[in-house]
């Protein structure tokens, strides 16, 4: 059983290969992120802020720090997942990348992943709380209008916060293949596709990204109606 649970996890093929890792790191961050940004945006309309600094400050702060420190995980797990590549595990991937590029290697597309994530979860976020003002509200004991309410929020979140971040997705993976910068690997990209790769890989993205995110709001959503309820 125990054996069983492992290769189910930690599969050796490539396209599985940290997959763990990867379950982890993006589980905490989620939940880093909408906790806080909650939080943060309660916090600083208790102290007056304006609105719009309300809504985008703590998702900006919050996903750029993440975002620092999933990075060197995010690096580890895309090289081992390249077919190309002899590493199996996270830790050979970190050690590899530490001795043959640097301790700056350990965070080479840091910028591209900022852009991707903070913009994603701001309007995930954005679009969450925009929902919960203007969809018609649901009587406490209705559970199943609750549930249908909580639905509509998540999706919307999480297609929003994908589809927008789509390009910056392309970037950001070509950046890790090449060892390039953001400008030049945004020059290279659009030198070859042309304004297409804004599109390329939208199906699979909005897949594995908005179904997370969504997920991720729907199961908060439904706790915080019952930690009320039974409050």
């Amino acid at each position: 059983m125990v054996e069983r649970y492992y290769n189910a996890v930690m599969p050796h093929t490539v396209p599985y290969r940290g997959v763990l890792a990867t379950m982890l790191g993006m589980t905490w961050a989620r939940g880093a992120i909408f906790y806080f940004s909650d939080a943060g945006k309660s916090i600083m309309k208790e102290r007056s802020y304006n609105a719009f600094w309300c809504q985008t400050v703590p998702p900006l702060v919050i996903g750029t720090i993440v975002q620092f420190i999933n990075m060197p995980l995010v690096r580890a797990t895309i090289t081992i997942q390249n077919p190309a590549s002899d590493l199996k595990t996270v830790s050979q991937a970190l050690a590899f990348i530490y001795k043959t590029k640097g301790v700056l290697g350990l965070w080479h597309g840091v910028s591209a992943g900022v852009l991707k994530t903070v913009p994603k979860y701001i309007t995930a976020v954005g679009v969450k709380d925009l929902m919960e003002d203007y969809l018609p509200r649901v009587d406490k004991n209705d559970k199943n209008g609750q549930v249908q309410r909580s639905a509509i929020k998540s999706i919307a979140a999480g297609v929003s916060g994908a589809a927008l971040t789509n390009p910056l997705d392309v970037i950001r993976n070509e950046m890790f293949k090449t060892d390039e910068g953001l400008v030049t690997t945004f020059r290279s990209i659009l030198k070859k596709e042309g304004w297409a790769f804004m599109w390329r890989g939208m199906a699979s993205n909005l897949t594995a990204v908005s179904i997370p995110i969504a997920i991720t709001v729907f199961c908060t959503d439904v706790l915080v109606q019952l930690k009320y309820r039974y409050k």
